[in-house]
């Protein structure tokens, strides 16, 4: 499968969704696909700009450099887009 099934929390706007992302993209890529969506969701509400994504479970920032698929990150987990 080329794509993982995350639950995505949003503090700012204070929503939570749920998303394919693909494995093979590096995080940096998949935080500015998902700022652009999460925009766009919200009409406006989460404005763009350079955003962090966090593990949920312990807090640890994801590298922007590495692909989805060489981190942690797998079908079910949940992450915070800041």
């Amino acid at each position: 499968m080329n794509k993982v099934h995350v639950i995505l929390f949003v503090p700012m706007i204070e929503e939570k969704y749920e998303m394919f992302i693909p494995i093979s993209k590096k995080i940096g890529i998949i935080s500015k696909l998902l700022t652009k969506s999460i925009n766009e969701m919200s009409d406006g509400a989460f404005p763009i700009k350079d955003s962090l994504l966090y593990n949920k479970d312990d807090g640890k920032i994801y590298d922007f450099n590495i692909t989805v698929k060489d981190s942690n990150i797998r079908n079910g987990s949940e992450i915070i887009l800041l």
